[in-house]
Order: structure tokens, then sequence, then C-alpha cells
């Protein structure tokens, strides 16, 4: 187990400052550890960076190098700590590693440290909310909980929080899954949401994303739980790679060997194959099929650690969601303002379609991920009564296929681009009514506009409220 006081004297390379202060927790606790010095370097120059670097100028022993990249400052270390997002294949990483220099992520770290009870949450779309539902069941429940991970919550950062009654509730992406793997690390509970295509641009192949995600199985042993979603037959196979006890959830009312399904609005649980009822699924501020099957999973991991049942329902009618997904921001002259901003795939994006019953004036489009469009557009151009995209490559292959239709339709609909929030949200109450709703929902990257999609979706809810 990794101690503290390992870091002291160390000379640190920080890669990867970020735009929301991602590495201002690592920094923070490496220096607190009493590293002797962090470099920490950025491709970004100053200016782009003064919203991190604000909150980093009282800290000494920090060098910076913005703008570029040193390769002394990936061999002439004790260690590297990447952002999640930067590729093992990346030329600076691979220097590292050549000279046997570690290289480490917050999460990589944060679990040599801890020996906590951990749930582990990962999955294309979900994981956020679901993990995000599972600490607020367990917190109402009385336990003690510390998120990580969790919409944009750090992991080194709430090292402090933790005490030896504390359960740790993680949300893990694929990225940092593939840090633990190297650790042969295992959560005693996993669970699994979903996996669908995403991050294209960052996986070579879908396999490789998919081996990734599988990593919060694959060392897991007979003592632990793994909570998968029957519904998504890849997912559901996935449990074949794991030792753990299999607890199975399906919002599509599935019979299972063990779980919970939810069969005409009921929860049920299935223990050896037979089915006993719990409660009503009542999720009042979590709508769309989407978010029962996060429910379940939440429930699941509830029922694993022996929570009673009346206290998981009283947490699933009081849990309020998480912003940026699927928020109602407000309701003003009869239209419903839906914040969605955390849709960064067009599953996501057609499930907050699927969701909604009224018109609909989407706000979409951005930075391609390499994602196919061709299935998209014609259930965008379907669904919706107007459309308003932000100027991106995704955009670019998407706006043709919309326009193609229209033509092909004989009708003079048009989708106007525009390159700021201001102008998305102006356009988008040009051609809403009393009764509509503006979704915004890119489906795809904020690159180019945003500095993020965190930050997306503050400007949308700026500019509406």
């Amino acid at each position: 187990m990794l101690k503290k006081d390992f870091f002291k004297g160390k000379r640190i390379t920080v890669f990867g400052i970020g735009l929301n202060g991602g590495a201002l927790g690592a920094i923070e606790f490496l220096l607190q550890a009493g590293a002797r010095e962090i470099i920490a370097t950025d491709i970004r120059n100053r200016e782009e960076l003064t919203p991190t670097l604000e909150k980093m100028k009282t800290y000494k022993n920090i060098t910076y190098v913005l703008g570029q990249h040193r390769p002394e400052d990936f061999v002439n270390v004790d260690m590297v700590v990447k952002t999640p997002g930067i590729p093992w294949t990346n030329e600076y990483v691979r220097r590292a590693l050549e000279k046997k220099i570690p290289v480490e992520t917050d999460a990589s770290l944060f679990f040599q440290m801890v020996k906590n009870k951990i749930v582990a949450v990962t999955g294309t779309r979900g994981k956020s909310t679901t993990a995000a539902l599972i600490a607020h069941i367990l917190e109402q429940s009385g336990k003690s909980v510390v998120r990580v991970g969790i919409n944009q919550i750090g992991f080194l950062s709430e090292l402090s929080q933790i005490t030896p009654e504390s359960i740790i509730v993680a949300e893990l992406s694929s990225w940092r899954l593939s840090s633990l793997r190297k650790l042969n690390w295992r959560p005693d509970i996993s669970v699994v949401t979903n996996f669908f295509p995403d991050h294209q641009n960052y996986y070579k192949s879908m396999d490789a994303y998919a081996r990734d995600k599988q990593a919060i199985l694959e060392f897991q042993t007979e003592k632990d739980t793994a909570v998968v979603n029957f519904d998504h037959e890849t997912v559901r196979n996935w449990g074949e790679k794991t030792r753990a006890k299999k607890v199975f959830f399906s919002q599509q009312g599935m019979p299972l060997p063990e779980g919970l399904s939810c069969i005409n609005g009921e929860v049920v649980a299935y223990q050896g194959g037979v089915a006993l009822p719990l409660f009503p699924l009542d999720t009042p501020f979590l709508l769309g099929e989407h978010n029962q099957a996060n429910a379940l999973a939440g429930i699941a991991v509830a029922q694993t650690l022996g929570i009673p049942k009346d206290k998981t329902a009283g947490a699933l009618k009081s849990f309020r969601g998480l912003p940026h997904r699927f928020e109602v921001v407000v309701k003003k002259n009869d239209i419903t303002y839906i914040n969605d901003t955390a849709a960064t795939s067009p599953e996501a994006l057609l499930a907050a379609l699927n969701t909604l019953s009224t018109p609909v004036v989407l706000i979409a489009g951005g930075t391609d991920k390499n994602f196919d469009v061709t299935a998209l557009a014609p259930v965008l151009y379907a669904k919706t009564k107007a459309i308003v995209l932000f100027k991106g490559t995704g955009t670019e292959k998407l706006l043709p296929l919309l326009e193609k239709l229209a033509q092909a339709k004989g009708e003079e609909r048009l989708f106007p681009v525009v390159g700021s929030m201001r102008d998305a949200v102006t356009v988008a109450e040009e051609n809403a009514e009393a009764g509509d709703t503006i979704l915004l929902s890119p489906g795809m990257a904020s690159f180019g506009i945003f500095q993020n999609e965190f930050d997306r979706g503050e400007q949308f809810r700026t500019l509406v409220c």
C-alpha cells in the first residue's frame, strides 16, 4: 500500500494541467505530501490556462512549462502523473516508460492509498447518475460516503475526507480504468451500466475501448460482486470475464437468475430465479427509461450492501439527479429548457429525445468523435421541430445529411449553424412556442467553442435563467 510519505522529496511531472482544474487536486496533494518540485506542463499557453493557473498561484515549488512539452521533464523525474485522457501511446508517456519512470493517474495513486470498501461504476452512459444515486442511497441510510470522479469531483483531493468507516463510491472512465489495470486493481462492487460506441477519436477500435472498460471486472474475486446490465448483450457477456458474484439488472423486465427487474413499474428481486416484489420504482426527478436502468443498478448495490428496502425507496424519491444530465433548468413562457450537455454521443442524444413527448427545439452538434451519424440524422429530423447546430467537425458530417432529408421530403427546413451559446439560444427561442421544449443535447464533443461540456452547460444555464 502506497503511503503519503512516498512522495516526500520527489520531483514529479504533472502532464496536462487542464482547463477545468483537473490537475489542481493532484498538484495540491503532491505538494502537501512533500514533493520537492512539481513540473506542471501543458501544450496550451498561459492565456488559455488562466482560469486554472489563477487557482494555483498561491502554491510554491511549481515549475510551469506551457505551450510545449520538454523531453527532459519525462525522463529526469521520479514520477509522471498524467491526465487520464492522455493515451499511453503518447510519445512523452512512452519516453518515461522506456526509462522506467512510473506513470500514474490521479485514480491509480488514489486507489493505492486506500483500503476502504469500494463501489466503482463505469459505462458509456449513465455512470455519473448511477454513481451519484448509489452515494445518495448510502448517505440517506446513514453510511459514511466519499465520492470520487463523480461530476468533476477529484480523487487525490478527497483523501483527507476518508475515515475507516467510509465507503468509496467512484465513477471511472475507460481512461482511468486503463491505469488501474496495470495495478491488477479490483473494487468490492463493480457496476457496468452499458456499452456504446464512444471515444473513437481516442481508441483505434471498439475492442480497445471495451478492453479498458472490462478492467473494472477483470481482477475481481469470488468475494466481490459485479452488477451488470442484462439488457445489453455485450455487457451481459462481460459477466463471463469476472469471478465475482453476478447480480443483473433489467429495465426491460427480463426474468433473471439473480438481480433486479422492473416489471409494470415494480422493482422485482430475483433470488435463485424466484421473483420477490420489492417496491414501486418511483423516481420523480429521474425521467426516461435509461434512468430507470440507472436506478435499478443503484438499488442492486444497495441490496448487496444490506440497505433496508424502505431506506432505498425513500432515497430514490428524493434523489434530484445531477447538473448537466437531462437537467430541467427553468420553465418560462410555457417553454421548458433542459440542459443535457453531458450527452456527448449519439446514443445519449437519442435517449434524451426518446424521453420527451413535447415538441422539441434541439441544440446539438459540435466536434466529431469519429461517430457514424448516418443513422442519427433521420431520427433527429423526425423527432424535432427545429434543430440548431454548433459549428464543428461533427456538424460538418451531420448537416449535409439533414439537408438531404429536407430536400427529399420537399420541405424548406433550415438547420442554422452558430458559433456561440448566445446565438444558439437566440435562434432556438425564435423557433419555440408555448408547450415546446428547448433541449441542449449535443451528441458531440464541445471542443472549439467551449472549454468542455460543463462550460457548455453552464453557459446555457446562465443565458436561459
